[in-house]
């Protein structure tokens, strides 16, 4: 597959960016915000921070919003939070017509596994118990790892799951962890399994292990064709389809990781939360 070239301009901007190294924890946080900050995030009819059962969230909720959404965001389970996520989380509200709770759980390496999965789970079953109408299931890739994780843990829970390059396998075997230009390299990968600790055999940890995918809601997979995770996320949309679960894979070509967060960079950002929306439409009325 050949790398976009949206995608190589993304990399250099990236890597011109002279974000701090990845194992210098709180100064990439703080470096990410402030990235972030410059982002002006769209308006949406009402926005506040809430205590979702202990759990600190922001919640968004644009006008007429009957679906809602519980959001993990990504970072490799280390970095992201409600700063780094507030413009995507507004375009997710205002795309898809959905009200979004972000989530903002517990990270390592202060609070290892399974804290960030206990987390998103109080936070959506919160959600359920306090939102007339049905909830979807939501997550980028370390966010996506916990949004099926939540759906793992309470089947019937969700009206659906949508996981963006969901971050599945801590062994990193998967073999397009070798190209040279995924947006994440297999040292990065593998510090995040690192600082998040946990057994790689727990379907908690590495869902791709689970027993009950079968049991998932309908689900979409949305990967990178150029991210070093495409093999365990097409590996994970494969498992659900055999355990009769109600699975769509969407590839988009030549991506790399990290594309669906940068609208500004990637023309298919926008295209991924327009298939999104679909999906959820197709799924269920809001």
């Amino acid at each position: 597959m050949t790398l976009h070239p949206q995608a190589r301009a993304a990399l250099q901007v990236w890597a011109a960016a002279g974000l701090p190294d990845r194992g210098d924890v709180e100064a990439r946080r703080r470096a990410e915000r402030e990235v972030a900050s410059r982002e002006a995030g769209e308006p949406v009819d009402r926005v506040e921070d809430v205590d979702a059962d202990g759990v600190g969230c922001r919640l968004y909720v644009p006008s007429g919003a009957r679906r809602a959404i519980v959001f993990a965001h990504g970072g490799g389970f280390v970095f992201g939070d409600l700063e780094t996520h507030d413009a995507q989380a507004r375009r997710i509200a205002l795309r898809t017509g959905s009200a979004v709770l972000a989530v903002d759980y517990r990270r390592p390496p202060e609070h290892p596994f399974p804290a960030a999965a206990d987390d998103v789970q109080r936070a959506g079953g919160w959600l359920v118990s306090t939102w007339d109408g049905p909830v979807v299931a939501m997550g980028d890739s370390a966010g996506g790892n916990l949004a099926l994780v939540a759906a793992l843990r309470d089947p019937g829970r969700y009206a659906a799951l949508v996981a963006i390059y969901p971050f599945l396998d801590p062994t990193t075997s998967g073999d397009t962890y070798d190209r040279p230009h995924g947006g994440m390299s297999r040292a990065d990968a593998a510090a995040f399994w690192e600082q998040y600790a946990g057994d790689p055999a727990d379907p908690d940890l590495a869902p791709l292990r689970s027993d009950r995918l079968g049991t998932l809601p309908p689900t979409l997979v949305q990967a990178a064709g150029e991210d070093v995770l495409l093999a365990e996320d097409v590996l994970l949309a494969e498992r659900i389809a055999r355990a009769g679960g109600d699975v769509t894979l969407r590839v988009f070509p030549g991506l790399v990781h990290g594309f669906w967060r940068q609208p500004q960079l990637f023309d298919d950002a926008e295209r991924s939360l327009a298939e999104i929306r679909t999906f959820l439409e197709a799924v269920g009325p809001a």
